[in-house]
């Protein structure tokens, strides 16, 4: 089962790991609340659990354009 992070606001898949069992506490996932899980973390039909980050690129954009904040998606 596949673990894939992709970024938020591209698309980008930023990583992938290669996992049979996942372990919430080893990838951090246990410090996130019960609405970040539902916004973050996704399980597609293929069996990959997707988890929503944000890429270097787009954290770079965000740094430099405080207001794209406000925007759920400011790549066009």
């Amino acid at each position: 089962m596949p673990i894939v992070y992709k970024c938020r606001h591209c698309g980008q898949e930023i990583g992938r790991l290669e996992q049979q069992v996942v372990d919430e506490s080893m990838l951090g996932l246990d410090q996130l609340s019960a609405e970040d899980k539902r916004d973050m973390i996704s399980y597609e039909a293929n069996g990959d659990v997707r988890i929503k980050a944000i890429c270097e690129n787009c954290e770079a954009s965000l740094g430099s354009h405080p207001h794209y904040h406000e925007l759920d998606y400011f790549i066009q």
